[in-house]
């Protein structure tokens, strides 16, 4: 295979952050997930609470 078409068959993704808030995650996921985002990790963010790093196939 060469270069460009590895590169051609590589998937294309775009990225989302959000914040989630303590009351309702898995509702927010959900919203999330039902227009194809994927929950690639959820981490605390800088001003405190929990922030979540959505991607999905561009």
């Amino acid at each position: 295979m060469t270069e460009s078409t590895e590169a051609a068959e590589a998937p294309r993704w775009e990225y989302f952050v959000t914040p989630l808030l303590l009351h309702n995650e898995a509702q927010i996921l959900n919203n999330w997930g039902a227009q194809g985002w994927e929950l690639v990790q959820i981490i605390e963010g800088p001003a405190g609470g929990n922030v979540a790093y959505m991607k999905r196939k561009a």
